[in-house]
């Protein structure tokens, strides 16, 4: 594990990166992308490549690999000795992207022993950032003003909402997928309603969904479809260290990142203090 200097290092410099790419995110948002389709028929955009670009530029300043969907052809057997590494989705929500809807994030997180240990999730359209900070915390800024190459954690954290940020008890609120609901999501929905009556329930998209969850604004977020390690890495480190809990549905085990195939289990994740 790196000292608290070199972590905090590593965290201003992922910080950086996410804005400056959801910056470029938000030129292509605006005046218009190009469109392609992976193999396996999933959409890709000038976006996600240029957004790519630019974190591997600045994160290659840190010396450690990095592991992205745009850059995902590491084989198992070279990855799987890396001691820290960088765990990145350039712009997750290419869908809610193209469709126009402002919920795609950009999702940066530092893995040290297979495990997400800091992260970062940039929401370009509300310019909303979350990070979480090893033994302080999770937190959540506005982004006013372009973040200078020189920016220090401590600063940022003095200026930002410590998460959650709602202490009492909040109601039952569920986060669906906005583009991948299923009748598996739907019977989970439907059960947790008969203990909680008064549930509500919002869709959204990307892993904005995990921000809401670790600041309070929801309390169950069920993901009973395919989803990859880059789509949770950052989200999962956020939720930790703001109190919530994941684990894998139906087995109730923690999530384990750095597999030879990268596809992830069904999961659920809780907001701090909240039970099914």
């Amino acid at each position: 594990m790196p000292n608290n200097t070199d972590l905090n290092n590593l965290l201003e410099t992922a910080i950086i990166a996410a804005v400056e790419a959801g910056n470029k995110i938000m030129y292509f948002y605006e005046s218009g992308f190009e469109t392609d389709l992976k193999a396996d028929q999933s959409p890709l955009t000038s976006a996600d490549l240029a957004a790519h670009r630019i974190i591997a530029d600045r994160l290659a300043s840190t010396g450690l690999p990095l592991l992205s969907e745009e850059g995902a052809d590491i084989d198992f057997e070279t990855r799987r000795h890396w001691p820290a590494w960088w765990l990145v989705d350039p712009l997750d929500g290419t869908k809610e992207f193209i469709n126009h809807n402002g919920e795609f994030t950009v999702n940066i997180a530092l893995m040290i022993d297979n495990a997400p240990v800091a992260g970062v999730i940039y929401l370009p359209v509300k310019s909303l950032l979350y990070f979480a900070v090893p033994g302080m915390g999770s937190f959540r800024l506005k982004v006013i003003e372009p973040l200078p190459s020189s920016t220090v954690l401590a600063e940022l954290t003095a200026v930002s909402q410590k998460l959650p940020l709602h202490s009492e008890t909040q109601k039952v609120r569920v986060l669906a997928s906005r583009s991948h609901g299923n009748a598996e999501t739907d019977d989970f929905i439907n059960k947790l309603q008969l203990k909680h009556p008064g549930l509500s329930l919002q869709n959204a998209g990307s892993s904005y969904k995990f921000c809401l969850v670790a600041e309070g604004s929801a309390t169950h977020y069920p993901r009973f479809g395919p989803t990859m390690e880059w789509d949770i890495a950052a989200g999962v480190a956020i939720l930790q260290h703001a109190g919530g809990q994941i684990f894998n549905w139906p087995e109730s085990d923690t999530p384990v990142f750095n597999k030879p195939e990268l596809l992830n289990p069904w999961f659920v994740a809780l907001g701090k203090g909240v039970k099914l």
